[in-house]
């Protein structure tokens, strides 16, 4: 059941996007490091529960990432920071929209005793055709997590300055890179959640049940996808015990067994789910932030 609906989704996927896959246009791309050094970002000044646009630069143009102070009850609290999963519609807190955020921390917010803010990745807001227009290029799509983990940063550094107590960064999936991401580049929260994630991104696109839904391109030139894509070097030079990791045994999309060894002898939270089953067990999700909220 578990697996067979995560198939069933890159196979529906697969007919809607149809031309529209990952990287048919390029995988060229700058690394990580690159990115990050090249992303410029125009922080606004929080001043309580509203949305934030935030100005961007980077070398395709201008980035819009954004942010939506969803819960503040003063500086002297933790903070949860949240990523949304791809292709999500972060900021739609209405009936029947995809949005994890809304069905894990939104629904169960008097849970946290903390402030919760809520990201929002580029590209996220304007519609299908040009998100589908983006994920046709590597850089663009390593332009977008890298943006995020540029305002995971400027984030951290605005709240650890007015005196924040802990700094929590967590996500599902696409969510799940981008705190995975952070940490390995910037290593500034107290603590990562990273949930349907790991460190080898290209794999993904390579060797999971995904890779159905990667161009040619990809499956022609893997070791382009590896240099760029897989960080696990960089995310197991970090020594701290701040990371917090869920991963679904089922999963065909962020598999297990590969995602797995990038956290070592890291504990990892496991349950017995699926990619698709996984994020909908919204208590389940919801439970083991608090449990890292509240340690």
């Amino acid at each position: 059941m578990h697996e067979f609906l995560d198939k069933y989704s890159v196979v529906m996927a697969s007919l809607l996007l149809k031309r529209h896959t990952w990287f048919n246009k390029s995988i060229e791309s700058p690394t990580f490091t690159e990115q990050l050094d090249s992303i410029e970002l125009e922080m606004p000044e929080i001043t309580g529960e509203r949305y934030y646009e935030v100005k961007g630069t980077y070398p395709g143009g201008t980035i819009d990432p954004a942010f939506h102070v969803v819960r503040f009850i003063g500086w002297d609290k933790p903070t949860l920071i949240y990523h949304h999963g791809n292709n999500e519609q972060p900021f739609n807190y209405g009936f029947g929209s995809k949005n994890t955020f809304k069905s894990v921390v939104m629904a169960n917010k008097d849970r946290f005793d903390a402030n919760i803010i809520n990201l929002r990745a580029p590209f996220h807001n304007d519609g299908m055709r040009r998100y589908l227009e983006k994920i046709g290029y590597l850089s663009e799509f390593t332009a977008m997590l890298s943006a995020s983990v540029k305002l995971v940063q400027q984030l951290v550094e605005t709240l650890k300055t007015k005196g924040v107590g802990k700094v929590v960064v967590t996500g599902v999936s696409l969510g799940g890179w981008v705190t995975n991401l952070h940490r390995s580049w910037f290593n500034s929260a107290d603590a990562y959640v990273p949930m349907f994630a790991g460190a080898a991104l290209d794999e993904l696109f390579l060797s999971s049940y995904y890779r159905k839904l990667a161009s040619p391109l990809v499956s022609a030139h893997p070791e382009a996808l590896t240099k760029v894509l897989n960080f696990t070097t960089q995310f197991t030079s970090r020594k701290e015990h701040n990371v917090f990791p869920l991963l679904a045994r089922y999963d065909r999309i962020i598999e297990y067994d590969r995602q797995k060894r990038c956290y070592g002898d890291m504990p990892i939270a496991i349950i017995d789910k699926g990619h698709i089953t996984g994020a909908l067990d919204s208590n389940v999700l919801c439970s083991h932030i608090l449990k890292i909220m509240n340690g």
